[in-house]
């Protein structure tokens, strides 16, 4: 036997019987880990079944014929992750950079067909400087190989990108294909032309990290869905998110165990205040309806002004979208409106229930948004849940005004059951605004204009700033009290556990991108 294969073989059997474990253990604090450290790390001891080991690239030009490396730059196969079966691949920075070749984007295609025949989740551990240019226009077709498997598996089967180093030009577009992205703090990076690029057209002096490092595409553009502070945090990030999902789009996830007790929550009573401008965190809320810990946010750092996250509901995963009150009052701008609707598409696809948390005045109004698209950006949102066939539950904690309160799933457009809290205010803008046009010849002609915006303010507040309205006209399911929140959302759920809907025959729809 070749003495280079069997000293490979001796290696991936030692990792297989736990010395790569030990490795790892010794390495956890680490900011950056070898593919297979990270392999090792993230599936469970001894489930590794790599694939494609022996493989190497087949590029003779520029004297590659005298750097022949087994795998070709990236480690491929399937393990399990709590007992649930995945397919990974993890690119290796050690072997030409992890740059991607022909062969090295086969074993890639290999793994996806499989994950995508069998109906299990994929996972990539990036690390790469590109494309090979030794191979030229075959490294670019390897690309696009992958980019078309994407787009087959999306909807199918959950596929999850950890950005763990470099990731370049056309890489790029792989991971933003994927589901959730993940980026590594500090030592990972996205973009499609480098600092390098950008100072020879735009004369901008930027670098790696300012350009597309975690923090940037977790607060600015939206790109990562996530960050961890260095490799082993980052593969229990995707532990955890795994954990929500169910296998495939024809699957639920897996309700844990749960008993159900009181359920009453008093610490929802008296949450929100009683100055209607006032803030308070949306988070509470959501802590106080869901099961102890379970919240794993999305997005945090992106569009604060919504929350969207997994959570579970007595032993179930659910999905939570909420107006945030603590960031631009919780309006839906841009930024929030595409957040919100993307998570919904990807829960309505693997039929995971939503629950939607609404205290929104309204769009943000302003140049800047008009200019930027808020017009489209916000039909996102109100398409997504408008097509969602999951079960989907909404709760009024307070405002609900304008369209914004048809957009964030409203009775009208599906919603299964909308309940509201006393504090909720359901109208079309609110009482000083609203009173300020219907009333404004009877407040010219006052003595005291200002007491008699003050009684007509309170007038219309008196009449619409409430949910017994919407309540009449079966606009509210049910006026409940927060405290009982979490109960009501019990049975509710429960009761819509085996729901199906029909909709019309169609290639597929054509939602505002």
């Amino acid at each position: 036997m070749d003495p280079k294969i069997k000293k490979l073989q001796d290696r991936v059997t030692e990792a297989h019987l736990g010395g790569g474990e030990k490795r790892i253990e010794k390495q956890h604090a680490k900011k950056k880990l070898t593919a297979r450290e990270r392999i090792d790390y993230l599936l469970d001891e001894g489930s590794f079944e790599e694939m494609g080991i022996l493989v190497t690239h087949r590029t003779t030009d520029f004297g590659m014929d005298k750097e022949i490396y087994f795998g070709d730059g990236v480690v491929t196969g399937y393990g399990t992750v709590n007992g649930r079966l995945v397919y990974v691949y993890a690119q290796d920075f050690t072997v030409f950079g992890g740059a991607l070749s022909e062969t090295h984007a086969e074993k890639i295609c290999k793994v996806m067909d499989l994950a995508m025949k069998v109906g299990a989740p994929v996972i990539g551990l990036n690390d790469s400087g590109g494309a090979r240019i030794q191979e030229g226009v075959k490294s670019l077709g390897g690309y696009a190989d992958i980019f078309y498997r994407n787009v087959q598996a999306s909807g199918v089967i959950p596929q999850i990108s950890a950005i763990m180093g470099p990731c370049a030009g056309g890489a790029v577009y792989s991971p933003a294909m994927t589901d959730f992205i993940i980026m590594v703090e500090q030592t990972s990076y996205m973009f499609v032309t480098g600092p390098n690029v950008v100072k020879t057209v735009t004369n901008e002096e930027v670098t790696s990290e300012e350009l597309g490092g975690a923090s940037t595409h977790a607060a600015k553009s939206g790109v990562a869905h996530k960050t961890s502070a260095n490799d082993a945090a980052c593969l229990e990030d995707v532990k955890k998110l795994i954990g929500y999902l169910p296998q495939n789009n024809q699957e639920t996830t897996k309700k844990l165990a749960y008993a159900l007790g009181d359920e009453i929550r008093e610490q929802l009573r008296g949450i929100v205040p009683n100055n209607p401008n006032k803030p308070y965190d949306m988070h509470d809320v959501i802590d106080g309806i869901i099961d102890e810990d379970s919240f794993y946010e999305i997005h945090k750092d992106y569009a604060e002004n919504i929350i969207v996250g997994f959570a579970r509901l007595g032993g179930r995963s659910i999905g939570v979208i909420a107006n945030n009150p603590m960031f631009l009052a919780g309006v839906l701008d841009v930024n929030s409106s595409t957040k919100a609707a993307r998570f919904t598409r990807f829960c309505d696809a693997f039929n995971i229930p939503l629950l939607v948390l609404v205290d929104v005045p309204g769009f943000l109004p302003g140049t800047d948004q008009e200019w930027n698209g808020i017009i489209n950006h916000g039909a996102k949102l109100l398409y997504a849940l408008s097509e969602t066939t999951v079960p989907r539950v909404t709760v009024i904690t307070r405002k609900a005004y304008g369209g914004a309160y048809d957009v964030m799933n409203s009775k009208h457009i599906g919603a299964d059951f909308n309940y509201a809290w006393p504090t909720a205010e359901i109208a079309v803008m609110g009482a000083k605004g609203a009173s300020e046009i219907i009333f404004r010849r009877e407040i010219a002609a006052a003595d005291d204009p200002e007491a008699k915006l003050k009684e007509k303010e309170a007038e219309y507040a008196d009449k619409f700033a409430n949910p017994y309205r919407a309540a009449r006209r079966g606009f509210i399911d049910e006026v409940i009290l927060p405290e009982n929140t979490r109960r009501k959302l019990l049975k509710t759920f429960a009761m819509l556990e085996n729901k199906e809907v029909e909709t019309p025959w169609k290639k597929h729809g054509n939602i505002p991108l």
